[in-house]
């Protein structure tokens, strides 16, 4: 009965091209525009790591100014980054499951092939548990281990796209690269990595993919490089190099995982008692305010995903509920067109319910077909709204956007057709056989 139906609609919607192109394409252009919205708000406000999103812990210490807040908007909150002697000494806790201090970089990069220019490059200077707290997977080989940080040794890691501009996507593992005036060996190349949000990170970009090498930290104190992220200070000191690395400005990173409530409890207890060493010896004099916040939380607190995106939304389901009522005109139009065939048919036999379910099968072909094109289009979409709010979607439509955008493309089409197929099976036939 189900494929008899099918027949009958499809006989339908080709008897009226134009009309049912233009139903087609109204409730293509809904999808494509809500979509769009709703596949980038998915993306970037969903748990970027969620099998152990509540394990890891950004690590805040109050080591600043006793006489002004950090922050104006909120005077309880503790630097967002820590300084460099804070995290040095965090890193000798033996608490976490794994930690690690870090920060970005720029440097020069010389390509192994001398007919291509040097390019500058961002560098994420991190310890090698950068690697597993993460979960960072790789195609060649792997991280440095913790000889290598205290070395430092001179190696790194490349992210795949850097490893397929440089070395062609060849396994580079055991080749050079020199950076700035130093060789490094390439230890591991990185498979396709793009967290999204960028949640380690998202101090200059929350969106921005990862950086293209990782390093071992301390070479930042052998080859004397800066960060290229924010710096935030409260007290001066000398313009040397050193003088930074010993001064209270903030501008690393800390990360720990801690996989059980003891753990937590136990750094917890750890850092109030490295704050109040910091207090005897003439540092922290504010009073303890660490933070240790989970991923979301940080991501919360960082407020990544912004009120506006979440006004969109709402706006771009309003414009596909807007397209659904208008198609509601046009279906009850060329329903109630068909009124004396749908008299002969009830005439015959035909049941009430059978002629509703009829027409909403060719309300549901109409919803599917302007699916298939309104999900084309929400790429596009996709692309317009990462330049409208500085974002970088590594897979904006993945098969649960695709099953939404085919399951609202239905539910449109559905809704649109409900009134228009009840008038239509409420006709009293007889009043139609006179004619025929």
């Amino acid at each position: 009965m189900l494929l008899y139906q099918l027949r009958l609609a499809l006989k339908s919607i080709r008897r009226n091209p134009v009309l049912s192109t233009v139903m087609v394409l109204g409730i293509a252009l809904g999808i494509a525009v809500s979509m769009s919205f709703v596949s980038a708000y998915y993306i970037i406000s969903g748990d970027p790591i969620p099998h152990k999103s509540d394990k890891l812990f950004y690590v805040q210490l109050d080591s600043w100014n006793p006489d002004n807040p950090f922050s104006d908007d909120d005077p309880t909150e503790p630097p967002n980054q820590l300084t460099y002697m804070d995290a040095m000494a965090l890193m000798e806790s033996d608490i976490p499951t794994y930690h690690t201090a870090m920060y970005k970089t720029v440097m020069v990069i010389h390509p192994p092939n001398d007919s291509v220019q040097p390019t500058q490059e961002e560098i994420r200077m991190c310890f090698s548990d950068f690697f597993s707290l993460f979960d960072v997977p790789f195609d060649y080989g792997g991280p440095w281990d913790s000889a290598a940080d205290e070395g430092p040794e001179p190696v790194i890691v490349l992210s795949a796209e850097t490893n397929d501009e440089l070395f062609g996507g060849e396994n580079s593992v055991g080749r050079t690269l020199r950076l700035e005036d130093q060789e490094f060996k390439v230890i591991g190349v990185l498979a396709p990595w793009h967290p999204t949000p960028k949640y380690y990170d998202p101090h200059n970009g929350s969106f921005d993919f990862a950086e293209p090498v990782f390093m071992p930290i301390h070479w930042a104190r052998e080859m004397q490089v800066v960060n290229s992220g924010n710096t935030s200070g409260w007290k001066p000191y000398d313009n040397s190099y050193e003088g930074k690395l010993q001064s209270e400005a903030v501008w690393v990173q800390f990360w720990a995982q801690l996989d059980t409530q003891e753990q937590e409890e136990r750094y917890a207890q750890f850092l109030t008692g490295y704050a109040e060493e910091q207090r005897a010896a003439g540092r922290f004099q504010r009073p303890n305010n660490h933070r240790l916040r989970d991923v979301n939380a940080w991501l919360e607190f960082w407020g990544v995903v912004d009120p506006s995106q979440r006004a969109m939304v709402i706006i771009a389901l309003l414009f596909l509920l807007v397209c659904a009522v208008n198609l509601i005109g046009i279906l009850l139009g060329k329903f109630l067109s068909r009124a004396s065939e749908v008299g002969v048919r009830r005439a015959l036999g035909a049941s009430r319910m059978w002629i509703f379910s009829l027409h909403l099968v060719e309300c549901a072909l109409i919803g599917i077909a302007g699916s298939v094109i309104g999900l084309a289009l929400s790429l596009a979409g996709v692309s317009y709204i990462q330049r409208l709010f500085g974002v970088q979607l590594d897979n904006p439509l993945d098969m649960t956007m695709l099953s939404v955008g085919i399951g609202l493309s239905l539910l449109a089409a559905l809704v649109a057709g409900i009134y228009p197929a009840w008038r239509i099976c409420r006709i009293a036939p007889g009043m139609h056989l006179k004619t025929q």
